[in-house]
């Protein structure tokens, strides 16, 4: 929860507009991906597109602003369209973090280029922006369900592995609640490993 009106106030005029542009781009990355590689389920629903309205979930966008953790409309991917089901699955999956990453390096080039103060609005919004991309690219490359990393691990496992891998998709919302949920052992680690992460990449990306 946000711990004063201004805090709130700043999370709604300055995260709210950077995540709305990162997890639209995501999406649209996965539908575009999937298109690409022979599926066109999220084309024939509208998911094609960069317009956020097609990829907001409205419960996941109002939690996003009251607790600072939401969700987009998952796009809806048949794999059975697939030449190669697995593979092309996983890089379905991949193309969401990695349009993030994308994002994140634009963002650190613009910072690069402009060379201004640090201490400047344009650097404080781009290294908002940075922040949030690679936060939301780190922590879906986690490989549990229903993030976009379960999918890539089952890629890369043996075939007689991938069965009991597809196994933990039923558990997928406990799963979840386990990475996140305040008094979850799993909470500290999680937050702990995204934040080491995030530190060097913004170190990389001169932030």
């Amino acid at each position: 929860m946000f711990s004063s009106l201004q805090e709130f106030i700043y999370w709604i005029v300055v995260a709210v507009p950077s995540i709305l542009i990162a997890s639209t781009v995501h999406e649209y990355a996965h539908a575009y991906s999937a298109y690409k590689l022979g599926d066109p389920t999220a084309k024939a629903e509208g998911r094609l597109t960069l317009n956020p309205l097609k990829h907001i979930d409205p419960i996941g966008a109002l939690s996003m602003i009251l607790f600072r953790f939401g969700w987009s409309k998952p796009v809806p991917i048949n794999e059975y369209n697939f030449e190669k089901r697995e593979t092309y699955t996983a890089l379905t999956a991949l193309a969401g973090p990695v349009s993030n990453l994308i994002l994140a390096s634009l963002a650190g080039l613009t910072n690069y280029i402009l060379n201004l103060n640090p201490n400047s609005l344009i650097v404080f919004l781009l290294y908002i922006f940075t922040t949030i991309n690679i936060a939301l690219a780190i922590f879906n490359l986690i490989p549990i369900p229903p993030l976009d990393g379960h999918k890539v691990v089952r890629a890369l496992l043996p075939k007689n592995l991938r069965y009991y891998w597809e196994k933990l998709e039923r558990y997928s919302l406990i799963l979840i609640l386990l990475l996140i949920l305040p008094f979850s052992p799993l909470q500290k680690f999680t937050f702990s490993f995204i934040g080491n992460t995030l530190d060097t990449f913004l170190s990389i990306l001169g932030f």
